[in-house]
């Protein structure tokens, strides 16, 4: 498994990222095995939140590799918070409490990196700085981040902190490519030329911020996995193709197409059969040409300008 730096961090980890929102349905044995394996193709950064499961994937993973401070020192742990029941949450303590809670599931004393889910349209950023100080002071996590935000909530947010923020999670996939659409119809009238995000990705690279693509095997608002999807005959043809060409799966290419980009992005996948992972993993020496790369895109549906 090759390696990304995250951000402006001293963090060295796994291109791919394991998402654990599934985990909270598996048994501890099945669990065991999920990231056994992980650690075994050399994925070593498990993506967290304080609501999958309403806490239980987070409970279920630290019990499933016996959590210790051996185990601890291999492995990356990201979490999130924010979200709660019908309303976000930014406020100071609700970070605060949110970490204790996290690092108490998670039978750890500290968090590698600590997310902000979502945007809160009530955002304090002065309370926000005064949390991640704090945190970050009592060893309780060494680095910040976000997703699903633009760039000026980004740096609303960062003129109040005193650490750059290293990572924003987004959604991209094949399927859902607004970051990317918006950039290659400047200036034009059709719906591909709304830009939705900002200028976020381009935003990132200029600041060495790490983007962290979810769902990277959705289409819409996680409405189902376009991979083998009838209703996705194209892209899936240009996938199989590009599979057989390479001597890997149709997951690995779409993994493969997001690991092209210039930007050093970070896939999390969230499969819990290890089986499926082995064969996504394959995607980091997957090396595609600039045609193939756009070929897949119109596939997708996109038309170039």
């Amino acid at each position: 498994m090759k390696k990304l730096r995250l951000g402006s961090s001293d963090l060295e980890v796994s291109e791919i990222s394991l998402g654990c929102m599934r985990m909270s349905s598996l048994s501890k044995k099945d669990a065991a095995y999920v990231v056994e394996n992980a650690l075994d193709l050399g994925v070593d950064f498990f993506d967290h939140a304080d609501i999958y499961g309403a806490g239980e994937s987070e409970e279920v993973f630290a019990q499933a590799i016996d959590m210790n401070p051996s185990i601890r020192k291999k492995i990356f742990l990201q979490s999130k918070c924010g979200i709660r029941k019908g309303f976000f949450d930014f406020s100071k303590d609700h970070i605060i409490s949110s970490v204790e809670g996290n690092l108490n599931r998670l039978n750890t004393d500290y968090l590698d990196v600590l997310l902000l889910h979502r945007p809160d349209a009530l955002m304090e950023p002065e309370e926000v700085a005064e949390a991640f100080t704090k945190l970050k002071a009592e060893g309780k996590v060494r680095y910040f981040g976000v997703s699903n935000q633009n760039p000026y909530q980004m740096e609303l947010l960062s003129k109040y902190l005193e650490d750059d923020l290293i990572v924003n999670q987004m959604q991209l996939s094949l399927l859902h490519t607004p970051m990317i659409d918006a950039g290659l119809n400047v200036n034009m009238g059709n719906e591909s030329g709304i830009d939705r995000d900002n200028g976020i990705l381009e935003y990132c690279r200029l600041n060495n911020i790490t983007v962290q693509a979810w769902s990277p095997f959705q289409y819409g608002l996680i409405k189902g996995p376009f991979i083998d999807n009838s209703d996705f005959p194209e892209v899936n043809a240009k996938l199989t193709e590009f599979a057989e060409k390479k001597g890997v799966t149709n997951s690995a290419i779409a993994i493969a197409w997001i690991l092209r980009h210039p930007a050093n992005i970070q896939p999390v996948v969230g499969t819990m059969n290890p089986e499926r992972l082995q064969h996504i993993e394959k995607a980091t020496n997957v090396a595609l040409t600039r045609e193939e790369w756009y070929e897949l895109y119109r596939a997708a549906g996109n038309v170039l300008p």
